[in-house]
């Protein structure tokens, strides 16, 4: 390879060593759970997006080890070809169930889900219209179409009145409003009701990413739309499966004229292998735990709230959140850094966000709680943060 452009990669890997932006990896020996074997050292888990625990629960465990019996591993296909067995169909119409919506269809994972559905959908006549902290799926599947694109201010809706005006006054012959349900770094609520009124008044087709939202908010964890009441109104809903479901795997919910176009012009879905059966099998028996009880859901919550509030007396800055994310806000990407390696070191593993995931200036540790964790669990990693923080002079 060109010496030169080897050297362009070393400087750049430096310049972002130096500023602190660098990631390493910890490498997890031990099933996902509230605590965890990683780098030789056990830590409680303060990391994982596990909301409910699901990732290693027996139920989880033992579905996919029955489906693997049952159904063998891979298709070694994609679904149109012959990759779909009928767990997946199965699969597909448990989870419209789950949210509400006409359709269902599955996808490797919500990345690719995020990716197959702007550029099937919108041509270069069209306009997409997203909130400004959009997650970097929904980025990269906008830039794979040809509509021209617009962004509103994280949400303001004056603004996403003001730039669906100009969408229309440019000639959009469609336009699409696409938000995230819950902002992944902040863990704020987007105002889907009121995002729902504006796109209304301007024939816009609505669009949610509810990667963060389903299994923690609404009835029962069925989500965002459920949470303002919105069934049917919200044209399309991408959803993941490797959150609080605990497995892998994302989805495209909703109106079923555009799931079926999807299928058929939805390049991720026809270009990649289906989901494999341990996975298929997981998940349904994660939507059999959601639909049985509201446990873990108010479990999580529980915790979640007891955590954010012995954070907040200790005097951490844990931003604008309202939902079981919460972020430490510390500013500083080196500091981050630092705050990270301290708590693992005293047995609480968070990592520290920065650049570019959150802008520059904005760098903290995302703490994700989980109906896992104990009231000891928590309690000891809000003693390990306080520790830290007096250290660090973060907090008095």
């Amino acid at each position: 390879m060109d010496p030169a452009f080897l050297e362009h990669l070393r400087s750049q890997l430096a310049e972002i060593t130096d500023q602190g932006l660098y990631k390493r990896e910890r490498v997890i020996s031990t099933p996902q759970g509230p605590w965890v074997q990683a780098d030789g050292r056990r830590v409680i888990n303060l990391c994982a997006n596990n909301y409910l625990g699901l990732a290693n629960h027996p139920d989880v465990v033992e579905a996919a080890a029955a489906g693997l019996r049952s159904h063998g591993f891979g298709l070694s296909s994609v679904r149109f070809i012959c990759g779909t067995q009928d767990i997946h169909t199965q699969l597909e119409a448990r989870i419209s169930d789950f949210l509400g919506t006409e359709a269902t269809q599955l996808y490797s994972s919500c990345f690719d889900a995020n990716g197959g559905v702007f550029e099937p959908l919108l041509g270069a006549e069209d306009a997409v219209v997203s909130d400004a902290l959009n997650h970097a799926s929904i980025i990269d599947g906008i830039r794979l179409c040809k509509a021209r694109r617009y962004r509103y201010a994280n949400c303001d809706m004056a603004d996403l009145d003001r730039q669906l005006r100009q969408a229309r006054a440019d000639g959009a012959r469609f336009v699409l409003v696409v938000t995230d349900g819950v902002f992944s770094m902040d863990g704020d609520i987007a105002p889907l009701d009121k995002i729902y009124d504006v796109t209304r008044q301007h024939d816009a087709i609505l669009m949610v990413d509810d990667a963060h939202g389903e299994g923690v908010l609404g009835r029962g964890g069925r989500g965002i739309v459920d949470h303002f009441n919105l069934h049917g109104k919200v044209d399309i809903e991408v959803g993941t499966l490797s959150k609080a479901f605990g497995v892998v795997g994302g989805v495209v919910a909703g109106n079923r004229l555009v799931v079926e176009w999807l299928r058929q012009r939805g390049r991720p879905f026809l270009f990649s292998s289906a989901m494999t059966v341990p996975d298929v099998a997981a998940c349904l028996a994660a939507v059999d735990l959601l639909e049985e009880s509201t446990e873990l859901v108010d479990r999580l919550w529980e915790n979640a709230n007891y955590f954010k509030a012995g954070m907040q007396a200790l005097g951490f800055d844990t931003g604008e959140s309202v939902t079981p994310i919460t972020p430490v806000m510390l500013g500083d990407a080196q500091l981050a850094q630092d705050f990270s390696k301290i708590l693992f070191q005293q047995g609480v593993f968070a990592m520290a966000i920065g650049y570019p995931t959150v802008p520059q200036g904005k760098a903290r540790i995302r703490v994700m709680i989980s109906a896992a964790h104990s009231r000891p669990d928590l309690d000891e990693a809000l003693q390990v943060f306080a520790n830290v923080g007096r250290q660090l002079e973060v907090i008095s």
